[in-house]
């Protein structure tokens, strides 16, 4: 399994710029004037994982294979979009093929590049883009009611129960409230509806504030604004300035860590974004080492060893026998699989063993 994250904003906010330096793709156009996105860009990225390089470097296998992310950059939405407006509609359903959402919000003044409301105001961008994903939903949402109403008058439970939770989210939801605020959202039918229906609102949400350069440390008010409204939707803000981090993308590892120095920041804008999307949907790594491949594998923290093996071959799941595992920590230290052997370090774990973050695996099945 891989993460897919869309990237969502107002035009004319810095999403193709940020796109580019999140992908090292240089092709996505980029230009001061609304709607150059036209069609929506996309790229698998490597996920920046230190202990898959050390584990390459160890065993110097033929191949080395890191996690992956998706980024979906998407067509830049305007007031009325969910009936059509800007470049319609068809642009949220992009939205819905991803795992979670990364919405762009402008923090910064100058007047050489233009905003499509002609002023910056992070709260109002963020509430347009917000309002349009809830209208989306409550389309997609009266569409199933309307069949499933018709299915409850014929005395089907299920229907009943999936008619009585749809009408207080739908209530919710012409309120001008995200689904993600519900109430009720983890009850089986809430569940049901939001993840047949695919409701933009539940998804994990991350808000990407493009700052100046000298105000990556978080201190403007623009950011500060946006930073509360955030917390109101339960969701996190990290500030980027994407000019720079476009920048960035073009130098090598030891430039970039120099470059960054210089401006107080520790990590590049994708190594931030792609842990806050891990830990938006609770993801986690563990890894495979050997002489033909080493590899980091992404899971949902809390899954047993069986369903880790089912990522590299659902074979591995159905015929599951044992899994042979040390932390990663302890593998660089004794410096091979064999030598962990040795030592009696490595583990044997049954079907109930929940994989842990940096664990290194070898998994044994038959089928």
């Amino acid at each position: 399994m891989s993460l897919s994250i869309g990237i969502v904003g107002l035009p004319n906010v810095g999403k193709s710029t940020l796109f580019n330096a999140l992908t090292k793709a240089q092709n996505a156009q980029s230009a001061n004037y609304p709607f150059c996105t036209i069609e929506p860009n996309k790229a698998i990225v490597p996920v920046p994982d230190s202990r898959v390089s050390a584990l390459s470097e160890l065993v110097k296998p033929q191949k080395t294979i890191q996690a992956t992310v998706e980024f979906i950059d998407i067509a830049g939405l305007v007031k009325g979009a969910s009936q059509g407006e800007g470049l319609g509609n068809q642009f949220l359903a992009n939205i819905r093929e991803s795992d979670a959402i990364m919405h762009v919000v402008r923090c910064f003044d100058d007047e050489d590049v233009a905003h499509v409301d002609g002023s910056v105001d992070p709260v109002r961008d963020a509430e347009v883009i917000e309002t349009e994903l809830i209208l989306a939903d409550v389309q997609s949402l009266e569409r199933k009611l309307d069949r499933v109403r018709k299915q409850a008058k014929s005395g089907e439970k299920q229907a009943r129960a999936l008619t009585t939770t749809g009408d207080a989210l739908l209530e919710h939801l012409n309120a001008g409230h995200p689904v993600v605020t519900f109430a009720d959202k983890n009850n089986e039918a809430a569940r049901q509806l939001i993840k047949e229906l695919g409701l933009l609102t539940a998804k994990p949400l991350l808000y990407c504030a493009n700052v100046r350069e000298d105000e990556l440390d978080g201190s403007a008010t623009h950011f500060q604004d946006l930073e509360a409204y955030a917390q109101s939707r339960q969701a996190r803000v990290i500030p980027i300035c994407a000019k720079m981090e476009e920048d960035l993308a073009a130098l090598d590892e030891e430039e970039q860590a120099e470059f960054l120095a210089s401006y107080g920041v520790e990590d590049s804008g994708i190594k931030r974004v792609i842990q806050t999307g891990y830990n938006l949907l609770g993801l986690i790594s563990y890894f495979t080492a050997g002489p033909k491949e080493v590899r980091a594998w992404t899971i949902c923290d809390g899954w047993t060893a069986p369903q880790a093996a089912g990522v590299i071959h659902s074979d591995f799941e159905r015929g599951f026998i044992r899994a042979e595992v040390v932390d990663y920590a302890t593998y660089l230290e004794k410096g091979s699989e064999a030598k962990c052997k040795e030592a009696g370090v490595m583990r044997v774990e049954g079907k109930e063993y929940v994989v842990r973050d940096g664990d290194v695996v070898h998994f044994l099945f038959n089928v």
